[in-house]
């Protein structure tokens, strides 16, 4: 449940705007001026504050200064009378998300309300895929679960508000196109469009028409006429993801977009003004490219105005506990789990992994994890053998490996387990009879009794200790998943019975 507070010192109004958003669910708290809205904020954890302009003691602009100061992650909406619509644009541009003018909707207020709060959510996601965030000064900062989330929060509401172009630069998988929606959706542009186009993926005959627009029989195919991703969003954002795959004809006329804001449209002799903001991205070394001449510089530093830099996961490993945490809770939703996480030794190999793959990938090996695991935690039998491979940990010889070359120290394991009796534990020491005793008094010994003898009492004894859960005791005892399973038939053990 969200949490939000009411500030206005006209009474009423007050309790009309706590009533209407208590009937949709939401928690709310009221304040009757802008001091009493700070020391509310000091105390409690808000998601929202309505605030009105015009309060005794404390404006609400001074208000919303201190706040954002406190803490950027908090959405503040203001509310103002006609005549002050001047102070509540101010608001804006000081941080506030937006402003409703006097007689206020109930239906308006909650509307508006939904939409801060998912665009919210979009910098909260980038924070879990991009927590590092730079102006190009060098000093890149890794993300902490709290202090650093504020600053982050705090980047990208500079480049918010602002209408320059952005150049997001990281590796893919590093989630630039979520970066490029929470400056688009908290910014002033944030109620118009936000069109996507990768760059890549279109072949280079197609780029001009897809990004401009043609004419009919403007080129063969060309049936009629067709409006282009830039004529399309014009008032707002578009995202030109992995700008570094275009040709060196497609960068000029980029250039001349981003230059003159207008374009012309293929096979048509009329120019086209557009008030587009760019944001673009790229995996590519672009001071590499440009002095193999493969890209322009004025482009590069048309775009680059305000760069972007999100390093991989190899570089913020000390991040990944966060990660995975988030997406635990996440994919808990999805598929209607209560998985608690991974156990120590799952996240210590995680942690050591490279991802190539970034974000994207610890993504997929999460979900991976949820459709193999049995138990409530994510173990290292559960996770992909690239991974478990990167960790020199494989599953093992199957059962119809030659064993005629197995050599088992039995001095060995026996004086490791008397050095590790404990009285009164659960550890218990198991005597095991490798001979018999015929009726002529022979001693007869047969060495695949006394291994299956062994086993099933390892495998007893294991299932025992960690209660009869599957992954655990794969993990615990040091048996590959699949070949604990086959014993487990084999010796018709019903782990049930351990829990």
């Amino acid at each position: 449940m969200h949490k939000v507070l009411v500030v206005d010192d006209d009474k009423v109004l007050q309790d009309s705007v706590k009533q209407a958003l208590e009937f949709h669910h939401f928690k709310v708290d009221t304040a009757d001026n802008g001091k009493e809205a700070l020391s509310c904020v000091y105390k409690e954890k808000y998601d929202l504050v309505v605030m009105d302009v015009n309060m005794p003691e404390m404006s609400g602009i001074e208000a919303l200064t201190e706040i954002k100061k406190y803490d950027p992650s908090i959405i503040v909406l203001i509310l103002t009378a006609y005549s002050n619509v001047g102070d509540a644009v101010k608001a804006v541009k000081e941080g506030a998300y937006n402003y409703l003018e006097k007689p206020i909707s109930s239906e308006n207020l909650v509307a508006l309300i939904k939409r801060a709060l998912k665009a919210r959510s979009l910098v909260e996601t980038s924070i879990f895929s991009a927590p590092s965030l730079s102006l190009g000064t060098g000093d890149d900062k890794f993300v902490g679960e709290s202090d650093v989330m504020q600053k982050v929060f705090g980047v990208i509401s500079k480049l918010a508000q602002v209408n320059t172009p952005v150049l997001i630069r990281g590796e893919s998988g590093t989630g630039k196109e979520l970066v490029a929606k929470a400056i688009h959706y908290n910014g002033p542009l944030k109620d118009e469009r936000f069109v996507t186009i990768n760059l890549a993926a279109i072949p280079d005959n197609l780029i001009e028409s897809e990004l401009f627009g043609h004419e009919k029989g403007a080129f063969t195919g060309a049936s009629e006429r067709k409006i282009g991703k830039f004529q399309y969003a014009d008032g707002g954002t578009i995202f030109l993801d992995e700008i570094g795959d275009i040709s060196s004809t497609m960068q000029v006329k980029l250039l001349r977009v981003l230059q003159e804001k207008s374009f012309t449209p293929v096979g048509s002799n009329r120019d086209i003004k557009c008030d587009v903001r760019v944001i673009a991205a790229s995996h590519k070394p672009f001071e590499e490219m440009i002095k193999e001449g493969t890209f322009r510089e004025d482009l590069f530093y048309r775009l680059n105005v305000l760069p972007v830099y999100l390093p991989p996961l190899r570089e913020r490993k000390s991040d990944i506990p966060f990660l995975i945490d988030y997406y635990v809770k996440y994919f808990n939703g999805i598929h209607h789990l209560e998985m608690k996480g991974c156990v120590p030794e799952a996240q210590e190999v995680l942690k050591n992994y490279s991802w190539p793959g970034n974000i994207r990938e610890l993504r997929n090996v999460i979900e991976h994890a949820f459709i193999i695991e049995s138990s409530e935690q994510i173990h290292i039998s559960s996770l992909p053998e690239t991974v478990k491979k990167s960790a020199n940990i494989e599953d093992g010889p199957e059962d119809n490996a030659d064993e005629s070359n197995v050599q088992i120290d039995f001095k060995g394991i026996q004086d490791s387990v008397v050095d590790n009796i404990v009285e009164d534990s659960e550890v218990s020491k198991y005597q095991f009879t490798f001979a018999t005793v015929t009726e002529d008094n022979e001693i007869k010994l047969d060495f695949q009794v006394a291994k299956d003898l062994f086993e099933k009492e390892f495998i007893i004894h294991a299932l025992k200790m960690n209660k009869g859960k599957i992954n655990q005791t794969a993990l615990k005892a040091n048996i590959p998943k699949k070949t604990l399973l086959r014993k487990i038939e084999k010796y018709e053990i019903n782990p049930k019975s351990y829990y």
